[in-house]
């Protein structure tokens, strides 16, 4: 057996450890996973994933408080709140996340989802199915997420865009979520139109450590390249759903301080 065939088969065997439900009660995935009307599920799981950064049980409970804030009916308060709604928001902030960029996400949410049924078309739209990765779609949604005419500059680096060359974790996170679909009971496979072998691995510092470590990254940046990079290398052990890795090098570098 090759080192690599010995590689793949610990990492298999790790990710058919994490890759359950069990994973959720930690994780951040659990907010969107509370919710099963799609476009709850949509606003939340981007939401959630845009707020990832720091401590994950601090995450988790900024979330909670944020689905309180919009009376844990996130698709109808973006569509129907009053103006006086919004000055419950005065106090959120998750880091340097403030009220300006959480009174943009609400005001993007409302004006997309009065015309489309699911955020999956402002990534998709620009996704061709021969594409080797979804840069495209991040490319297109970060154009399409900041073209309301009261765009804030500030909350441009809230939503990662390949074109400044960021590893767009978060975002990529949020595709593994959405676009996933093993049965599991994880990730939530409700979009069709993006392939699975599209996804891009989330690039986060405890994922790059293992993946360093097990030598699939060589390049010493940590950037944008780096996460195509290291999706290339768990390509080779498979080419459809290359993104599952993420479940063995995340826990490997959380739960077992690989």
């Amino acid at each position: 057996m090759t080192n690599q065939q010995q590689l793949k088969q610990f990492l298999n065997s790790k990710v058919k450890l994490y890759n359950t439900p069990g994973f959720i009660k930690n994780d951040p995935i659990q907010i969107p996973h509370r919710f099963s009307k799609l476009q709850d599920i949509e606003i939340m799981a981007f939401w959630t994933a845009m707020l990832s950064w720091g401590n994950r049980t601090t995450i988790i409970n900024k979330c909670t408080e944020l689905s309180s804030l919009m009376d844990h009916t996130p698709h109808d308060f973006v569509l129907n709140h009053q103006d006086a709604d919004l000055k419950r928001f005065k106090n959120f902030k998750h880091r340097t996340f403030n009220l300006t960029d959480t009174l943009y996400f609400i005001s993007f949410f409302k004006h997309y989802y009065q015309q489309h049924e699911s955020l999956e078309h402002a990534f998709s739209k620009a996704i061709n199915t021969n594409d080797e990765h979804i840069g495209e779609g991040l490319i297109h949604f970060h154009q399409q997420f900041f073209s309301l005419d009261n765009a804030p500059h500030r909350t441009t680096k809230h939503v990662a865009n390949p074109l400044r060359k960021s590893t767009c974790k978060r975002i990529c996170m949020f595709l593994r979520w959405m676009v996933r679909n093993d049965n599991k009971g994880v990730d939530f496979g409700l979009w069709q139109s993006i392939k699975m072998s599209q996804l891009l691995c989330p690039l986060d510092v405890h994922v790059e450590r293992v993946a360093r470590k097990l030598n699939l990254i060589q390049r010493k940046q940590r950037d944008w390249l780096t996460t195509i990079e290291l999706t290339e290398a768990l390509r080779q052990f498979d080419k459809h759903d290359p993104v599952k890795y993420d479940f063995a090098l995340f826990g490997l570098g959380v739960e077992e301080k690989y």
